[in-house]
C-alpha cells in the first residue's frame, strides 16, 4: 500500500508542472466547462482533495463543515472576482494553499470545527478568485455552479480517501499530506 502511495506521490510530483493548465476563457460559461474546470489544474486537485482529508483526520462535524466551508467561501471569492473587485497575491495563495493543507493533514494538525473551517475559507477565497478571474465575459452562473460541484466532489474524494486510509492507521493520510506539501512546493518551481 505504501508503494502505491509513494509512486502516485511521484507521479503528482512529476506532472506539477502543467497545474496552472485551464480552459481557454473563450470556452467558459457552461456547466460542463466548470465541472472540469477544477480538474484541469493539478494545483486545484491536490487543494480540494486535501480539504477532504483533513476534514476525515479530524472526524466529527468537520467531515462536512470543512469542506461546506470551503465550497461556501470559494463562492463569495467566485462573485467578487466577476463583480470586477481584485485581490493580490491569487496565483501565490493557492500554491500556498497546496503546501499549508498538505502539510495540515501531513502533521495530523486538529483545530476546532470552527478554526479548521476559517483556515480553509481563507484559502477558498482565492481559489474563488481565480475561477471568477479566469471567466472573462462568459456566464458566470453555469461555469459557477459547475466548479463549485466538482470542487464538493473532489472534497468528498479526499474525506473518502481519508476514511478508507484512516482504517490503516494515521501514517497512509500523513503521507498523502506531505506528497501534497512537495507538490505545492513543485508548482512553486515550475
Amino acid at each position: 500500500m505504501l508503494k502505491r502511495l509513494s509512486i502516485a506521490a511521484a507521479f503528482l510530483t512529476a506532472a506539477a508542472a502543467p497545474a496552472f493548465a485551464h480552459l481557454d476563457p473563450a470556452e467558459h460559461g457552461s456547466l460542463m466547462a466548470g465541472l472540469s474546470h477544477p480538474l484541469t489544474g493539478l494545483d486545484h486537485i491536490l487543494a480540494m482533495v486535501a480539504v477532504g482529508l483533513w476534514a476525515a483526520q479530524i472526524g466529527g462535524r468537520a467531515r462536512w463543515a470543512v469542506p461546506a466551508a470551503f465550497v461556501a467561501t470559494m463562492a463569495l471569492g467566485f462573485a467578487l472576482a466577476v463583480s470586477g473587485l481584485s485581490l493580490p497575491f491569487v496565483e501565490p495563495a493557492i500554491v500556498a494553499s497546496v503546501i499549508g493543507l498538505g502539510l495540515l493533514v501531513a502533521m495530523a494538525v486538529r483545530l476546532p470545527v470552527a478554526a479548521s473551517a476559517a483556515v480553509v475559507a481563507v484559502f477558498a477565497l482565492f481559489h474563488g478568485h481565480a475561477h471568477g478571474g479566469e471567466l472573462g465575459g462568459a456566464g458566470a452562473l453555469q461555469f459557477g455552479l459547475g466548479f463549485l460541484i466538482a470542487t464538493a466532489a473532489l472534497h468528498l474524494a479526499g474525506v473518502g480517501v481519508g476514511l478508507s486510509l484512516g482504517r490503516l492507521g494515521p501514517l497512509a493520510t500523513r503521507l498523502l499530506g506531505a506528497a501534497t506539501a512537495l507538490g505545492g512546493a513543485a508548482l512553486m518551481i515550475g
